[in-house]
């Protein structure tokens, strides 16, 4: 039986995940979302990993949720379903990896919600990216309420997610909700590149920094509490050692070696 999440390494310390129901146009179903699971709990125990690319097969990045499966269910079936999709959320957004997101081709609701849980968006000018959830009677889930507005603002946000017509790479682009912008043949290749920068960086210092932005503080004071906190770490670990030493040898630092903490 063919595999609908393939996982591979195209670049060192980079695993990628795509998704591959090329017939369905990659739409998310039970085994797309358990496929994710089993291979993002894998990769937590393999520190050679250090970024993740996300994207699907045959330039298309996906569909969405897979609408049948998701007609005629009762309270409990839908309550399970919601409660798969949020380990996926979960297991993403506590990977402790940087993620890239390759939106190629056509990009909608759920896979929309997937790709705003990682770092990074790459688009290209033929990127379609679709809300279609109003349109479906429902309210969008995949965390989007919340991921969508660290992005944009909040009239924006609404807009995007009531209106029908698509959003092209170019808007995405121009208003926040994507990072990059580049010839539609290069996404998976651009997104590869930004993860392998990415894997280059102190990953322990770098997961502080996501967590802070992720969830900020509501005031100063609780900021620089925060602050406190991480830098005492960081000033005391084996990253700073490694970054200082490399300054005053005036050459780039190597952080990939570190014995890097468990991941949260």
């Amino acid at each position: 039986m063919e595999q609908v999440v393939l996982l591979d390494r195209p670049a060192p310390s980079v695993a990628r995940l795509r998704i591959n129901r090329p017939a369905k146009r990659n739409a998310i179903d039970h085994a797309v979302r358990q496929g994710f699971i089993d291979a993002l709990t894998d990769l937590r125990g393999d520190p050679s990993v250090r970024a993740l690319v996300l994207g699907g097969v045959n330039g298309v990045f996906s569909a969405g949720g897979d609408l049948p499966t998701m007609a005629n269910l009762d309270q409990a079936q839908a309550e399970a379903r919601m409660h798969h999709v949020h380990a996926v959320c979960r297991a993403l957004a506590g990977s402790g990896l940087s993620i890239v997101s390759a939106l190629e081709g056509v990009v909608a609701g759920a896979a929309v919600g997937m790709a705003l849980l990682g770092d990074h968006i790459v688009v290209g000018h033929k990127t379609q990216i679709l809300f279609p959830f109003l349109r479906l009677g429902l309210a969008p889930d995949w965390g989007q309420l919340f991921t969508l507005r660290q992005r944009v603002n909040k009239a924006t946000a609404w807009r995007l997610v009531t209106s029908p017509a698509p959003v092209t790479g170019d808007e995405a682009f121009s208003i926040g909700l994507a990072d990059q912008l580049v010839v539609d043949d290069d996404i998976m290749r651009a997104a590869i590149m930004e993860a392998s920068r990415l894997s280059q960086l102190p990953i322990e210092a770098l997961r502080r920094t996501r967590e802070r932005l992720s969830d900020p503080s509501r005031s100063l004071d609780d900021e620089l509490a925060r602050e406190a906190r991480d830098q005492a770490v960081c000033l005391t670990g084996s990253e700073f050692a490694e970054g200082y030493a490399a300054f005053m040898e005036k050459r780039a630092a190597d952080f990939l070696e570190l014995a890097p903490k468990e991941r949260s």
